[in-house]
């Protein structure tokens, strides 16, 4: 998945209300999101379904693609643009 000339998956923000820790890297992402032209980003309240609250608990901001954590309280510019850079043909 990470690394391929695939059309990017659906990307989701996990958040919790008031938190302030979440909005900066919501910021974050969309500065990016809009440079590396990836998908429209999803934003769901961790405390809105029980296995997420479960899960993630605390861990907030998690930011999933096609439901798998790739950022996890904190985001990474340099991970998050080499998972969706297109591989380049040698």
């Amino acid at each position: 998945m990470a690394g391929t000339d695939a059309a990017p998956g659906k990307l989701t923000l996990l958040t919790r209300e008031g938190c302030g820790l979440c909005e900066e890297f919501a910021a974050e992402l969309e500065t990016l999101r809009l440079r590396l032209a990836l998908p429209p980003l999803d934003a769901l309240d961790v405390d809105s379904e029980p296995e997420l609250l479960r899960r993630y608990g605390h861990r907030i901001p998690v930011l999933l693609w096609d439901g798998i954590p790739i950022a996890v309280t904190h985001l990474d510019p340099g991970e998050i643009e080499r998972l969706f850079r297109p591989r380049q043909s040698v």
